[in-house]
């Protein structure tokens, strides 16, 4: 790109309106104007002088505050979307996510599944939408911070007369500028905190330019924000798992690749009595009948010694035994493990008895384990037992057949064959809860219901985040620009003689208002004019 070179000796990178260190008005159509365009010091913007390459019309559409603007809104409206109903990760593992949608939410929540809703937050377009918004950031960023930068760094103390003239605030004196006037001036913005600068008598006063940078610090922090938000689909960088446990069960944790395993000992589940406990919890207990005091997992922490081997047992070292209670979570190596939710009274195992209808003799006894069934129970003296099938969850599904709507035991459901010396070829009987077929014609035999054992079910929240850092750094960051930009603002001031005249001219980015006043009480006593707001003084007319 060719280089515009100005009459100061200066040279601009081409498409800068205003000489980054004279201020001279460089293009034709900008002289035409009353003020000068200060935003960026008139420098030239990348995103406006190039746009050739592939690379440049990236640049130019990313840079583009409309795109950043409209990709924050997509990202809300997405965002929102993904609220309307639980994440897949927060709903009970007891049947398939598409049929829950569907059973739970009907139509519509069979639709939120099809779109890819339930799994919104970590969906490539979700990313994408996200890593958008970082590029557009970073972009504009760089393509307005690097000009008004390079500007603000050469700006000499003596601008051109067509620079302070197009200033908003301008004026001209008359008044001979006495080394006296000079001083009082000097003394009074020094007591104002600008930091002078002189070149051949001219004056230039400035403070609070980091306040320039306060938009820049705010991308900066929401740059490093998204960063940590994206980093949590890092494997191993954030887990937010949910660990349901029975009383008795051990299980690995999940996140640690099978390193820590965790046993329920048992589930405690305590409850406010109105009897026995103090008078304030009375009423809750007449409103609600129930308030729970304390549920809490007493739990053993295990770790793996050596390799896993596929279909051995791991083998597992005993670390400690802690309770684990809403709000005192158990915690390693960045892992953290929060009570959050139970079940009471979920059925464990059922016990049957194999029973002749006509005589009523029982003839041993069959546990079925509902979590691992054995296949075949032998009672002795020729009897035996065989599970044909099994369904935890029982219902009849669209064809009028026996199904299971989850693998947890919430309505068991068996299809028994029954061997005795009678019958050696076997009977065949569906029973389920209060229901006892016989499907393929009256027996001589039937599974008799002889007991229930039932265990409480504990759901803990596993959770790790080496996130959260950089997220909190980037909102730190982020409320450092807000800051940083809405308390203070760049104010500067020049004095030039020119023409036997004193020329004055002011400017900053906010608060005009501010510093008008402010430079009515630096002029004061000195004889000299202060600035004029030439916008107001236009209004007035």
């Amino acid at each position: 790109m060719n280089e515009v070179k100005c009459e100061c000796g200066h040279v601009n990178p081409q498409g800068t309106i205003l000489c980054e260190s004279c201020g001279r008005v460089l293009e034709e159509k900008e002289k035409d104007k009353q003020l000068v365009d200060m935003r960026y010091e008139g420098s030239a913007r990348r995103s406006q002088t190039y746009n050739k390459t592939i690379i440049d019309k990236i640049w130019n559409f990313f840079s583009s505050v409309k795109v950043g603007v409209w990709l924050i809104v997509i990202l809300l409206v997405a965002s929102s979307l993904g609220t309307i109903f639980p994440q897949e990760m927060y709903i009970p593992p007891v049947m398939p996510a598409w049929e829950y949608y569907e059973e739970q939410y009907g139509w519509l929540g069979k639709l939120y599944y099809d779109l890819g809703f339930h799994n919104l937050y970590s969906s490539w377009w979700y990313l994408l939408l996200i890593a958008a918004l970082g590029i557009s950031l970073v972009i504009a960023s760089l393509d307005r911070v690097v000009p008004l930068y390079r500007s603000l760094k050469n700006q000499r103390v003596s601008r051109h007369e067509s620079f302070l003239k197009r200033q908003r605030m301008f004026s001209t004196s008359d008044a001979v500028l006495t080394d006296e006037a000079v001083g009082k001036i000097k003394e009074n913005l020094t007591k104002k905190r600008y930091k002078l600068r002189e070149e051949n008598g001219d004056i230039l006063a400035e403070k609070n330019r980091f306040s320039r940078w306060g938009p820049y610090v705010n991308h900066l922090g929401l740059i490093i924000f998204l960063i940590g938000g994206m980093l949590r689909f890092v494997p191993g960088m954030y887990v937010d798992e949910i660990l349901w446990l029975r009383e008795g069960e051990t299980k690995a944790i999940p996140g640690t690749e099978g390193r820590y395993y965790l046993e329920n000992k048992q589930f405690i589940f305590e409850v406010y009595d109105k009897d026995k406990d103090e008078e304030v919890f009375q009423d809750a207990i007449n409103k609600a009948g129930t308030v729970v005091k304390n549920y809490q997992t007493d739990a053993t922490l295990y770790q793996r010694q050596g390799e896993i081997v596929p279909g051995e047992k791991p083998e597992l070292e005993k670390i400690r035994e802690q309770a684990i209670q809403v709000n005192k979570p158990l915690k390693i190596d960045g892992f953290a493990l929060y009570q959050v939710d139970y079940k009471l009274d979920e059925m464990s195992k059922m016990a049957f008895k194999l029973e002749n209808k006509e005589t009523g003799d029982q003839f041993g006894d069959v546990t079925v384990d509902l979590y691992d069934p054995d296949m075949k129970y032998d009672l002795g003296n020729g009897y035996k037992v065989e599970v044909m099938s099994y369904f935890p969850d029982f219902e009849f599904n669209e064809d009028g057949e026996p199904a299971t709507k989850s693998r947890i035991p919430n309505n068991p459901a068996f299809i028994f064959k029954m061997f005795s010396p009678e019958k050696p070829e076997g009977e065949v009987s569906f029973v389920a809860i209060r229901q006892n077929l016989e499907p393929l014609g009256e027996n001589d035999y039937k599974m008799t219901f002889n007991g229930i054992e039932t265990k409480n079910v504990t759901a803990l929240t596993v959770r790790k985040d080496l996130t959260l850092w950089i997220i909190g750094l980037g909102g730190l960051i982020f409320m450092i620009g807000v800051i940083q930009g809405a308390y203070w603002n760049h104010r500067r001031v020049w004095l030039r003689r020119l023409n036997n005249q004193v020329w004055t001219a002011a400017h900053t980015n906010k608060n005009w208002h501010g510093l008008k006043r402010e430079l009515e009480e630096v002029f004061s006593d000195s004889g000299i004019a202060a600035p004029e707001d030439q916008v107001a003084e236009e209004k007035k007319e």
